[in-house]
């Protein structure tokens, strides 16, 4: 072994003490109980609470002090970990922080952080079992409109793989300057007895504030963004601050979404939600029919962010050989996937769609 790769092992370890008491078999964190539970024996441990009230929680913490701002290019970088229950030496992906041993099983917790990376502060533990993340699935797929009936009976979930993905939530104080232009219809009639729309324009100009507490980014690039979004959102409020013993028994994984990017994707969420509120401002304020050529710019000041690693099962089902692959929210339940389309479905939903267009046409066209 190299020099490095020593340096590498020494730098791994376990965070606290996986093995069970009564069978030291490895313990792992239970969605269920909320407790540490052995597998093989039932036995059960609370997880300490820090007795300090701030240590509870995630912590936000100051942006423009972070050291670390960089993505991680995930799958480039290895590292060695040596088992500390059968001495098994095993290469990891340096983005991957928590796994078991593959020859024991015994759970390793690897460390938080590397030498290039900020290590997180918060975890949303798992609250759906992976039969609760089975049962939510069924009656997704099952409400699925164009799915053929037949993928809705035989469509059964591979077995679950629940993981915690890297996301950060940033706070921040806004104060935005705009200036746009507003219009109010009126109807007015012309010499012939018809009437049209009329729109009177105004100027307007102003000060919006408004504080934008945690709002999400993902910090991965391995999974589908839009697949994501559809489990959202998760309860960031029932957060607790890192320990390694609830990330036990599941995989999880570092950013690869640096911290400045992810600022830089919040900032552009950030805008277009003040776009949407300012727009509703002037409308409101004016009694305003309609807002154009809204300009403004915006301050944060405050900065601050978390570091959060969140629950998903993930898992997928075979259709007509094909794999469709749906991820479950390990909060929520909520599920999000792709699921087969039925061409039949979308032709009689099209064509009973125009039926009904056709008849409302028919019956005002009448009167």
């Amino acid at each position: 072994m190299s020099t490095q790769e020593v340096e590498n092992v020494k730098q791994v370890k376990l965070d606290f003490d996986a093995e069970c008491p009564s069978c030291s078999a490895s313990i792992e964190f239970n969605p269920g109980t909320g407790k540490l539970t052995c597998p093989y024996c039932g036995f059960e441990t609370e997880i300490a609470t820090p007795e300090q009230e701030e240590e509870k929680a995630a912590q936000e913490m100051d942006f423009l002090t972070a050291e670390e701002r960089g993505n991680f290019n995930w799958g480039v970088e290895k590292k060695t970990v040596i088992c500390e229950a059968c001495a098994a030496e095993t290469i990891y992906d340096a983005l991957q922080v928590a796994d078991s041993c593959p020859y024991c099983g015994s759970h390793q917790v690897m460390e938080a952080s590397a030498e290039n990376t900020l290590a997180p502060n918060g975890v949303c533990a798992f609250e759906v079992t992976d039969k609760l993340a089975g049962e939510h699935f069924q009656k997704w797929i099952k409400g699925r409109l164009f799915t053929p009936k037949a993928a809705k009976i035989s469509a059964r979930p591979d077995a679950f793989k629940g993981v915690y993905l890297p996301y950060w939530t940033f706070d921040t104080k806004t104060s935005s300057r705009y200036s746009a232009r507003y219009g109010r219809h009126r109807t007015v009639t012309d010499k012939d007895g018809k009437t049209h729309t009329e729109t009177d324009w105004y100027s307007t100009s102003g000060f919006y504030q408004e504080f934008i507490d945690d709002h999400l980014i993902s910090a991965t690039t391995r999974y589908d963004q839009n697949m994501m979004r559809k489990i959202e959102p998760f309860n960031l409020l029932n957060n607790k601050a890192y320990k390694p013993e609830y990330v036990s028994g599941f995989l999880s994984e570092r950013y690869s979404i640096g911290l400045q990017d992810g600022w830089h994707h919040a900032k552009r969420d950030i805008h277009d939600h003040l776009h949407a509120q300012i727009t509703s401002k002037i409308r409101w304020e004016n009694s305003a029919d309609v807002v154009s050529n809204l300009r403004f710019s915006t301050n944060h000041d405050d900065i601050t962010y978390k570091y959060l690693m969140l629950p998903i099962w993930l898992s997928s089902f075979r259709y007509k050989e094909k794999i469709y692959r749906f991820m479950v929210n390990g909060q929520t339940g909520r599920v999000g996937g792709d699921a087969p389309i039925s061409p039949l479905r979308v032709t009689i939903a099209v064509i009973l769609s125009l039926m009904v267009i056709v008849i409302i046409w028919y019956f005002f066209m009448s009167e």
